[in-house]
C-alpha cells in the first residue's frame, strides 16, 4: 500500500493519500486546505483518486474537499452525524479568521463497521469515535496495522473537547473502549503530530 502524509495549512493537519501499488487506485483521508499541495502530492505517487474520506467535519479538515472532489471526481464520505458542521464550514472558517471553500455535502454517510474499499482487496474499516465532535471516526487499513484516527487520540494527548458537540467523558470512553482493544501494536496516525502506537499511548499518555 502506498501512503504519503501531506501536512496543511497553518492548522498543521495531517492529510493522508493512500493507494493500492498495483492497480494505483486511491484515497485521501481529511484534505484540510492547500489543495494544489494535495494534488501535486497525488501526482507524484501516480495514484487515482477515488474517494474522499473524512474522519470529522471541523474546519481544519475539510478545506480541499471541493478542489479536490472537482480535480478527481471522487466520492465524498464521512459520519451522517457531521453533516451539520460540513454545513456550516464557511460561517466557521469566518469565526477562526479563514476562508474556508464550502464543501459539498457527501456522497456517501459512513457507520461503525462499514469498509472503504480501494485497489485491488484494500479497504479501510470504519470504527465510530465520537467526542471531539459528534460523528467523528477512526478508519483501520486492512493491510498493515495502521489506523488513521483523525482528532480522537494524538501522540500524549487527547482531542480538544470544547468545540461545539464535543464531550470529553464520551471521548475518553471512545478511546478506551473503540482504539485500545485494537492492540498495542496498532500504529496511530493522528489528524496531527507525530504517529504513534496505542501501547505507546495507553502506558504514557496522562489523559489514559
Amino acid at each position: 500500500m502506498l501512503l504519503k502524509t501531506v501536512v496543511v495549512t497553518e492548522f498543521m493537519t495531517n492529510c493522508f493519500i493512500l493507494g493500492d501499488e498495483q492497480t494505483k487506485k486511491g484515497i485521501v483521508i481529511d484534505p484540510g486546505g492547500e489543495a494544489e499541495k494535495i494534488l501535486r502530492q497525488i501526482e507524484a505517487l501516480g495514484v487515482e483518486i477515488m474517494t474522499i474520506v473524512n474522519t470529522h467535519a471541523h474546519v481544519d479538515h475539510i478545506g480541499a474537499i471541493r478542489e479536490i472532489k472537482d480535480a478527481t471526481g471522487a466520492q465524498v464520505m464521512m459520519h451522517r452525524s457531521e453533516l451539520p458542521l460540513l454545513q456550516a464550514a464557511s460561517r466557521m472558517g469566518r469565526l477562526f479568521g479563514i476562508h474556508v471553500e464550502q464543501p459539498p455535502d457527501p456522497d456517501r454517510f459512513l457507520a461503525e463497521g462499514d469498509e472503504v474499499s480501494f485497489g485491488d482487496g484494500l479497504s479501510l474499516k470504519v470504527i465510530e469515535t465520537p467526542g471531539h465532535s459528534p460523528g467523528g471516526i477512526a478508519l483501520v487499513a486492512s493491510e498493515g496495522k495502521l489506523c488513521f484516527a483523525g482528532d480522537t487520540l494524538f501522540a500524549g494527548s487527547i482531542g480538544r473537547t470544547d468545540l461545539p458537540g464535543g464531550d470529553y467523558h464520551t471521548l475518553i470512553s471512545s478511546i478506551k473502549t473503540k482504539l485500545l482493544p485494537l492492540g498495542d501494536d496498532m500504529k496511530v496516525l493522528p489528524g496531527h503530530g507525530p504517529a504513534t502506537t496505542l501501547g505507546a499511548e495507553r502506558r504514557h499518555n496522562p489523559f489514559l
